[in-house]
């Protein structure tokens, strides 16, 4: 086993279990514990754990990003109900934004059945897991690859999606706060997430249970900016009174 597969296997079990001791790793990938403690010096420096005594634990920092690859493996679940939601607003022949979201990966798969759809969007797993949709018009946003991420980023890539309008756009992000709206965890992720927004006659906010009540380091849109909301729980009364006086659409399953 490679170590960056090992690592992104460390960091699955952190996403889960929130810390993992050094001895019990070294068991289940047959290295040597100072093999492991290697790997956990090595996510600590990028900000992913912090080492603690005897292994590490998660970093809890919203302005921290996950590897792509550890992160569309948490809340699969929650992520698979928001997308069959997001579906059943999507008709045949409409035009959509998406975002490099996770989220966004599972609203692919979700719609594969709809027919002659647009998508505009910046994530090449999005484009890669429509790679064999027929009669769709699949387009990119170009830009800037941002190594790890699968997303396209920069001014390229802003500039793209600018050339496009939409009737739906549906983005997703790292906070949702009751102040501070949407938010992620740069500025280069949030950018071509408010330019869909832009470009969109209905503007869809997609954030499961763990994505509310905190905040990330770049915001994205404001409540204002939002039609639709989709969420994998049904929230606390207080959000759901914020946006039924904001106007805005609370869809969630209800069983």
């Amino acid at each position: 086993m490679l170590a960056l597969e090992r690592r992104n296997l460390i960091l699955e079990k952190l996403q889960e279990e929130k810390r993992v001791v050094v001895s019990e790793l070294s068991q289940i990938y047959g290295v040597s514990e100072e093999t492991i403690r290697r790997d956990l010096d090595k996510l600590d420096k990028d900000g992913l754990a912090v080492k603690s005594y005897g292994g590490a634990v998660i970093n809890e920092n919203t302005s921290i990003d996950m590897p792509f690859n550890v992160r569309k493996k948490k809340n699969v679940t929650g992520k698979q109900k928001m997308a069959e939601i997001i579906a059943d607003l999507i008709h045949d022949g409409a035009h959509i934004a998406i975002d490099a979201s996770t989220t966004g990966v599972f609203i692919a798969k979700a719609i594969k059945n709809k027919e002659r759809i647009t998508i505009v969007t910046n994530s090449i797993e999005v484009l890669i897991e429509l790679s064999d949709v027929s009669d769709w018009n699949i387009i990119s946003s170009g830009g800037k690859l941002k190594e790890g991420y699968l997303a396209l980023t920069g001014p390229q890539s802003v500039h793209g999606l600018s050339s496009y309008n939409v009737e739906m756009a549906i983005i997703s992000g790292k906070g949702f706060d009751f102040e501070r709206g949407l938010s992620d965890s740069s500025e280069e992720f949030a950018q071509p997430k408010q330019m869909m927004f832009k470009s969109a006659k209905t503007r869809i906010v997609a954030v499961d249970k763990t994505k509310f009540d905190k905040i990330a380091f770049s915001k994205i849109v404001d409540f204002s900016d939002m039609d639709i909301v989709v969420t994998d729980e049904k929230p606390d009364d207080r959000w759901l009174e914020m946006f039924q006086e904001r106007g805005i659409k609370c869809l969630y399953p209800t069983n």
